[in-house]
């Protein structure tokens, strides 16, 4: 029997993995999902976690201890993170440096003594955020969209890709999960440990408890539904900022191809996302969201960009299909519809969450 432990395994992505993986494996692995139920939420999903058979443990990845007292493992699944890019911006930084960084070095503290691999998910926001902004941009009618013939190197109609320099600043959140790739690929290689890099884009789908800064997808639907304000901030206020979106269904079928042949993938880095074909602009999912609510809301303007953004974000996943033959197969509208039939069956659960 394997023994898999998953971080952050009471988050969305974390618990969604964590059931999946369960359906799959069955009597042949131990699931364990670790989380310090900080995010508001997370405890509606421990129900879930028991009727899968999912086993949880209350603990803190910045606490080594919590993750001692566990045993040894053979997978880590590292899902754990202060997701915000507005992380730090108005406070201290404290909580995100200690979890995303210093909780990583303790997980790998982990698989080095036990000789666990690890599958790391990174984040697209490790790239700079000047070099993304400096790129030349044309301007549609409902959304923005990339200049043919880029000259900056990793920059495509394709979107983004791996080889996008990395130099620059990126948030604080981003320069965490950096520091956390450059220090698992010094485990691989000195240690000896496998370990896969995933730099995920927007993951969204149920059970994501979207807020202003993290989980903008469910935020959308979730407003349509309760009928609450919203806003197209920053980029003269019309809402065309996009990024690709990917179901976590879809991010699963992938970790499932690299966590069977582990070796064959081992130190190799991925832009994961929607790609392209997956992608929406915040005017195009407000219609996305008015046809599948039903719901129409009304809709501020707030010229101002704020710290941090970025207009346009498309992961160019070329490399991760090439290798592994992946590619996300659910569509915006699934994406959208599946979100907004969890919600409506959850609303009494869910308004006091993201309904408010």
């Amino acid at each position: 029997m394997k023994k898999i432990l998953i971080t952050g395994g009471a988050g969305f992505v974390g618990s969604n993995l964590a059931i999946l993986l369960k359906n799959d494996e069955g009597q042949n692995a131990r699931i364990i999902a670790l989380d310090n139920l900080k995010r508001r939420g997370s405890e509606l999903n421990l129900p879930r976690l028991r009727q899968n058979g999912v086993e949880f443990v209350h603990g803190d990845i910045r606490n080594i201890d919590d993750l001692l007292e566990i045993g040894k493992i053979d997978l880590i699944l590292e899902c754990s993170a202060e997701p915000s890019v507005l992380a730090g911006y108005s406070g201290s930084p404290e909580y995100l440096i200690q979890t995303n960084l210093a909780g990583t070095v303790n997980c790998l503290e982990i698989a080095r003594r036990h000789g666990a691999d690890i599958v790391f998910l990174s984040t697209s926001r490790v790239y700079p955020i000047k070099a993304i902004n400096e790129i030349k941009y044309e301007e549609n009618e409902t959304r923005f969209s990339i200049s043919k013939n880029q000259q900056i190197k990793g920059a495509s109609e394709n979107g983004f890709s791996e080889d996008l320099s990395l130099d620059g600043t990126r948030s604080l959140y981003g320069a965490t999960k950096l520091c956390s790739e450059l220090l698992l690929q010094e485990y691989i290689e000195i240690y000896g440990i496998r370990g896969i890099i995933n730099r995920c884009g927007v993951i969204t789908g149920p059970w994501q408890m979207g807020k202003v800064g993290q989980g903008v997808v469910v935020l959308w639907v979730a407003r349509h539904i309760f009928e609450k304000e919203l806003s197209y901030i920053g980029y003269n206020g019309t809402g065309k900022q996009v990024r690709d979106i990917l179901h976590v269904q879809d991010l699963y079928r992938l970790l499932k191809i690299e966590i069977n042949q582990i070796s064959k993938y081992n130190g190799k880095v991925y832009n994961v996302g929607g790609g392209i074909d997956v992608s929406v602009s915040l005017c195009e999912l407000t219609d996305l969201c008015q046809k599948i609510t039903g719901k129409s809301v009304r809709i501020k303007s707030v010229k101002e960009n704020r710290a941090g953004d970025i207009p346009y974000y498309i992961s160019d996943c070329s490399r991760v299909q090439k290798a592994t033959g992946w590619k996300p197969g659910i569509n915006c509208i699934r994406i959208v519809s599946d979100i907004s039939e969890w919600i409506n069956k959850n609303k009494s659960d869910l308004y006091p969450i993201i309904g408010k």
